[in-house]
């Protein structure tokens, strides 16, 4: 996919398209209300849109990103809602039957990112926004609703995984992949190993999905 993007506005990696892939598996996707939280340049939200959903809503703190978003959509010809805030905007909504996140998840000496860097930036446990993306997740969902997050082994899966089953949603791993270091990881690999995040001379990280339904019924999952 090509994708027009504005300046210091995130660019698509293997994290997008891994969480695009496990998109289409999402039956209630087709004809849905889908929302795209930290939107960025709107990759997952033409996704959706050409998985068939039946009406998209893109959420992010950068306005560039929703320029980028807006501009994506509208070359294509998809109509698109923008909220630009916080995730936390969109509990005025009613809720989506799908939900899609790739938030910031980088472990940072900083508590919080500026400028390009809100993109990836996400506190010195790489939980910043994780866990009130966890915390709020359920209640961004109708009943039957399905949550799809990306994020790195380096935040943490299990957290994240323990934090939705204790609001009682059943989340699972779905799918994972292993992909070199992007720029941003490679520049701050030192510190990551100092802090335990990675092992010295690491140089891979392995990428997580991980899917929640508000329903107790079990999905096909990889184990975690």
């Amino acid at each position: 996919m090509v994708v027009i993007r504005a300046p210091r506005v995130y660019r698509p990696q293997a994290d997008t398209w891994l969480l695009a892939r496990a998109l289409r598996e999402v039956p209630s996707l087709r004809g849905g209300r889908v929302l795209d939280v930290c939107a960025g340049s709107g990759a997952l939200t033409v996704a959706a849109a050409a998985a068939g959903a039946g009406s998209l809503t893109a959420v992010d703190l950068s306005r560039s990103a929703l320029m980028s978003t807006w501009m994506n959509c509208r070359l294509r010809g998809i109509a698109v809602e923008l909220l630009h805030g916080d995730f936390a905007s969109a509990l005025r909504l009613p809720r989506f039957d799908v939900v899609v996140a790739n938030p910031p998840y980088v472990p940072a000496e900083q508590v919080a990112g500026r400028g390009a860097a809100l993109a990836w930036d996400a506190g010195p446990d790489g939980r910043s926004v994780l866990d009130r993306l966890c915390a709020m997740l359920p209640d961004l969902l109708t009943e039957r609703g399905v949550g799809l997050i990306v994020h790195s082994a380096v935040s943490d899966p299990q957290r994240s995984l323990s934090q939705l089953r204790e609001l009682g949603a059943n989340a699972q791993v779905v799918a994972t992949g292993t992909v070199p270091f992007g720029p941003v990881m490679r520049a701050r690999a030192g510190w990551l190993a100092a802090n335990g995040f990675i092992r010295p001379g690491q140089r891979e990280e392995e990428l997580v999905v991980i899917r929640v339904d508000r329903t107790s019924s079990p999905v096909a999952a990889d184990p975690a």
